[in-house]
C-alpha cells in the first residue's frame, strides 16, 4: 500500500521502518529540517535530556551507542534517531520541511495536501505528529504591552538558545520535567530565575538515596504493578488486595527518601499527598541541579502561584495571584501541549473524540470510525520507543488483514472503559487519553496479545525485578514479518 506518515519523530520513524520491511511504500512528512520530533534542533530547549535511561529509551533492535551517558541529551537522541533512519533506509522516504495542511478521505483512500499545494492520494494514513507537538501557552493579559516594552514570552520548545536569558530576569512557568530542566540551564546565565508553580509535583531522584538507579524500582514490572491497573493479573491481585499496605509502603517510601534527599520541607517544596499520588500529576524525574539551585539561591520557586497579568512600561514584569510583581524580561512557558490534529478533515475529527475531547483510539492506535487511519505516538510512556515500535507492528498486521479484532461496538466499549479508568487513576490528567504512564508495559502486553506474540515467559519474569529491556523484544518484528509474508488476507471491509 501507499502510506502517508505524518511526523518524523520516533513513532513516525519506527512505523516507516516496519511498514517498509512489510513491503509497503511510505512517505514520511515533517515540517522540521531534521528527524526527531521533540528532539529536533528546532525544538530542543537547553538542558533537555531523556527521562528514562538510555537502555529503556531505545528501540528493540537498535541499541543506544555505548558512549552515550545514562541519560542522553537532546542532540544525542536526535543523532540516534537520524542513524536509525539511515540504517533502516527510512531516510530516502522523508520529506522534511514540509507541512501537512489537510488530510481528507476520498472513498477508501486519503488525499494529503501539503504546503506545496499539490494533493497526493494514499491508501492509508498514519498520524505520528505526537502528543507534544503544539505547545500550550497561556494567553496572559497585558502581553502586548509587555512585549512592546521588550519582554518576551516563549514556549519551552521555542526556547532553544540559553544565551537569550543571559543577564535577564527570567520566569519559568510550570513544574514538570521540562520546566525544571530549562530552569537549571537558565539559572546558570540569568540575572534572576523564578519558577512559577501552580502545583508542586513529586519528583523521583535519578539515584534514590544517592546510589540506587530509579529504574530498578519504577521501570520494572513490579514498579508498574504498584499502581492499580484496570485489570489485575497474577501477583497484582495480591498487591492490590491482601498486600495493599505493603504495596503503598513500598511506593511511599520512595517519597520519604525524596523528601529527605531534596530537603523538601526545608525549602517549602513538599507536595500535597503522598508519592502514591504521583500518577495524578506527572511522574517526573528530578533534574540534576534543580534542588541544588534552590538551596544555593540561584533558583526561587513561587509555589501555588500563577501569572495573572504581564506589565509593560519602563520595567517589564509579571504579577502573580498573590499580588507580587516580579521583574521579568523573559517568560518561558513549560505549560504542556495541546494534542491536536488540525490537518484532519472536520468530518473525520468528529469521529475521533468523545464529548470531552478525549481521543477514542483502540489500543491508542485505531480510530473506531475512520477506517484506513491510524495513530502512533499517542501512547506517551516511560518506554516510548518500545511502545511505538509495538504499535507499528500492530499497524502492519492490520494493513495485512491479519488481526482478528472484536467488532466496533466491543472496541468502543473497551475504549470508553479505558478512559473511565484513566479518569480515576490519574485524576483525569491523561492528556486526552494519550498518557499511559505508569501503565506502559500493560499497553505493550495488550498490543502483543492482539498480535498473538510475546517474549519468553522467563524473560518476562526477570523483568519483575530488573528493568524492562526493549532489547528483549527484538525478535518480534522478524517473527511478525515472516508470518505476514505467508498470510493471505481476506478482502478488507471499509
Amino acid at each position: 500500500m501507499h502510506v502517508a506518515i505524518i511526523g518524523a519523530g520516533l513513532a513516525g520513524l519506527t512505523t516507516a521502518k516496519v511498514l517498509l520491511q512489510a513491503g509497503h511504500d511510505v512517505v514520511v512528512f515533517d515540517k522540521t529540517p531534521d528527524v526527531g520530533g521533540v528532539w529536533s534542533r528546532t525544538r530542543r530547549y537547553p538542558g533537555l535530556t531523556t527521562q528514562s535511561p538510555k537502555a529503556q529509551y531505545s528501540f528493540s533492535d537498535f541499541p543506544m551507542p555505548k558512549d552515550f551517558p545514562e541519560w542522553p541529551g537532546g542532540a544525542q537522541i536526535q543523532q540516534y534517531l537520524a542513524a536509525y533512519a539511515d540504517v533502516y533506509d527510512v531516510t530516502p522516504h522523508l520529506r522534511l520541511e514540509t507541512t501537512v495542511e489537510s488530510v481528507v478521505p476520498d472513498g477508501a483512500r486519503w488525499v494529503v495536501t501539503t504546503d506545496s499545494g499539490v494533493p497526493e492520494t494514499f491508501d492509508r494514513v498514519v498520524v505520528a505528529n505526537g502528543v507534544f507537538c503544539e505547545p500550550a501557552v497561556p494567553d496572559y493579559p497585558g502581553r502586548a504591552e509587555f512585549e512592546a516594552a521588550g519582554g518576551r514570552v516563549l514556549a519551552g520548545s521555542d526556547f532553544t538558545d540559553v544565551e537569550e536569558a543571559r543577564g535577564k530576569h527570567a520566569l519559568v512557568v510550570g513544574y514538570g520535567k521540562s520546566a525544571c530542566d530549562v530552569t537549571v540551564a537558565i539559572s546558570e546565565v540569568a540575572g534572576t530565575t523564578d519558577v512559577i508553580a501552580r502545583q508542586l509535583l513529586w519528583k523521583v531522584p535519578r539515584k534514590i538515596a544517592g546510589f540506587l538507579n530509579f529504574k530498578m524500582l519504577l521501570l520494572t514490572r513490579m514498579g508498574e504493578a504498584l499502581f492499580r491497573y484496570r485489570w489485575l493479573r497474577g501477583f497484582e491481585k495480591f498487591l492490590h488486595g491482601p498486600g495493599n499496605r505493603l504495596r503503598a509502603s513500598m511506593l511511599n517510601s520512595v517519597g520519604s527518601v525524596s523528601v529527605r534527599q531534596f530537603r523538601l520541607r526545608q525549602h517549602d517544596l513538599l507536595p500535597s499527598g503522598q508519592m502514591e499520588d504521583i500518577v495524578k500529576g506527572a511522574i517526573g524525574l528530578a533534574t540534576e541541579g534543580f534542588f541544588e539551585g534552590v538551596a544555593g539561591g540561584t533558583i526561587r520557586v513561587r509555589r501555588d502561584q500563577v501569572i495573572t497579568r504581564l506589565h509593560g512600561g519602563d520595567r517589564p514584569g509579571a504579577e502573580l495571584a498573590d499580588g507580587t510583581v516580579l521583574p521579568a524580561d523573559l517568560v518561558v512557558c513549560a505549560t504542556g501541549f495541546t494534542q491536536g490534529v488540525p490537518f484532519l478533515d472536520e468530518t473525520v475529527q468528529k469521529q475521533l473524540f468523545d464529548e470531552r475531547g478525549n481521543f477514542l483510539l483502540y489500543r491508542q492506535i485505531q480510530p473506531l470510525r475512520a477506517p484506513g487511519l491510524y495513530f502512533n505516538g499517542y501512547n506517551s510512556s516511560f518506554f516510548s520507543p518500545l511502545n511505538a515500535e509495538m504499535a507499528a507492528l500492530w499497524i502492519a498486521a492490520d494493513l495485512a488483514g491479519a488481526l482478528a479484532l472484536p467488532d466496533v461496538e466491543a472496541r468502543h466499549a473497551d475504549v470508553v472503559g479505558q478512559l473511565a479508568f484513566l479518569d480515576v487513576a490519574t485524576g483525569a490528567h491523561h492528556c486526552r487519553g494519550t498518557k499511559i504512564i505508569p501503565f506502559s508495559i500493560h499497553n505493550v502486553d495488550e498490543v502483543l496479545g492482539d498480535l498473538g506474540l510475546q517474549i519468553p515467559r522467563f524473560t518476562r519474569a526477570t523483568h519483575w525485578l530488573n528493568p524492562v529491556s526493549p532489547a528483549a523484544y527484538r525478535k518480534l518484528t522478524p517473527e511478525l514479518l515472516a508470518r505476514l509474508a505467508k498470510h493471505t488476507p481476506e478482502p478488507a471491509a471499509l
